[in-house]
């Protein structure tokens, strides 16, 4: 009995400890990029304390005693990029995600709510990050295996598809305490025998699970790759769209209109037509041939009706992946947006996206200190985002490759 109190005592020291504010940290030497405003500022110090951003200082600065100190020998700090579409359900993805430069994630749904486990770690400190904004379980009309994740899923073995079903699981992820709720307006790209054009929910179905999630006050993210599924979640009140593949004008008009967001994950079809990654099927590689170039056209088209455009990188980030935020960035810049444009898609409007505005996405005193470093300027190249240094996420150093000389 001693021994059990005894390593009960020690679990909760060990979380207590780490939930203690992190030392003061400074970045010195870094040209800030403030992709808010397309501007650089040269030469400064980013002084980092309880978690916030609590400094910009020019240089010379002297740091505080005891600071951890990061020279940067003229690198560039620019804010933690965020995934507005992810699947992270282990331990190991979410480090491979935060070293790619990822701070905050948004979950596209995990089988077993593991996303709002990582969610309550990072809380709590005992992992470093990224941040999670929790889905849970993915509102469709086959759970499958996702009953596992709560034996109240059992009762609806026969299908999520009346009114009952629909709000029943809305209000099983409200329980786990989710801050998004997944839905699908059409079938998968990822799987062989589906076609992602065909509409699976119904305006009306669409508009129970958004009117439940509601209640709860949480938006609701829809998977679409088809116009039909797509227009019918858009009318129904979802906040994002993810995908949306086959959007016409008409659905990107009305999406401009209410102010829904597209999340297009272009880097996942990409994916598609290639060998290795997530996916190595040669049905789908073929499918994506075709697909790519119809979702390249509507991001282009999107981006000239003004719809607000988020990364996300629809991945696991599991040890076969090849999608990160930073290659979505450097597609959407091939596809026409600014690398402004572009960088902002993966930070202030992606924060916007997520309700975060005004506490992530930006390097301004008082946003959370999620920052990386990179080699050059990502306003002018963007690719420099895939060459991440340094990752510092909540405040906390996460990864430092720096300095390379012994």
């Amino acid at each position: 009995m001693k021994r059990n109190l005894l390593l009960v005592a020690l679990l909760v020291a060990n979380i207590a400890g780490a939930q203690q504010p992190p030392a003061v940290v400074v970045l010195r030497h870094v040209n800030v990029v403030d992709g808010a405003r397309g501007a650089i500022a040269t030469n400064a110090a980013l002084v980092i304390r309880d978690g916030l951003i609590a400094q910009i200082e020019s240089e010379p600065f002297n740091p505080p005693v005891g600071a951890t100190v990061i020279e940067a020998g003229g690198r560039y700090v620019v804010p933690g990029l965020i995934d507005a579409h992810t699947h992270i359900s282990t331990l190991a993805n979410a480090r491979r995600a935060l070293e790619s430069g990822v701070t905050t994630v948004r979950s596209a749904s995990t089988n077993n709510f593991q996303d709002v486990a990582l969610r309550d770690l990072v809380k709590q400190g005992a992992i470093p990050g990224p941040d999670v904004v929790a889905a849970g379980v993915f509102i469709t009309p086959d759970l499958g295996e996702t009953m596992l994740a709560d034996a109240r899923l059992g009762a609806l073995k026969d299908g999520v598809t009346s009114e009952a079903a629909l709000r029943a699981v809305v209000r099983v992820n409200l329980d786990h305490h989710v801050n998004v709720i997944k839905t699908r307006g059409t079938e998968r790209a990822g799987l062989p025998n589906t076609d992602p054009r065909k509409q699976t929910y119904t305006e009306q179905q669409l508009a129970w699970v958004v009117d439940e999630a509601t209640k709860g006050g949480v938006p609701v993210m829809a998977h679409a790759h088809g116009d039909e599924g797509a227009y019918a979640a858009v009318k129904a009140g979802v906040r994002s769209i993810e995908h949306g593949t086959y959007l016409s004008d008409s659905t990107l008009t009305l999406m401009r209109q209410r102010g829904t967001f597209l999340v297009p994950t272009y880097i996942t079809v990409v994916d598609l037509t290639r060998a290795g990654g997530d996916y190595d099927d040669p049905i789908l590689t073929l499918r994506g041939a075709h697909m790519l170039p119809r979702l390249g056209e509507t991001v282009q088209r999107a981006h000239r009706m003004g719809v607000k455009i988020v990364t996300g990188a629809d991945t696991q980030y599991g040890p076969e992946s090849l999608s990160r935020i930073s290659g979505e960035v450097a597609y959407l810049v091939e596809l026409g947006l600014t690398p402004v444009e572009a960088l902002r898609s993966a930070t202030t409007v992606a924060a916007d996206l997520l309700g975060l505005a005004g506490k992530i996405g930006e390097i301004q005193t008082g946003f959370e200190a999620d920052v990386i470093v990179v080699e050059r300027n990502p306003l002018q190249d963007v690719r420099a985002l895939a060459d991440v240094l340094v990752v510092i996420s909540n405040g906390r150093v996460a990864l430092n490759r720096l300095p390379f000389a012994r």
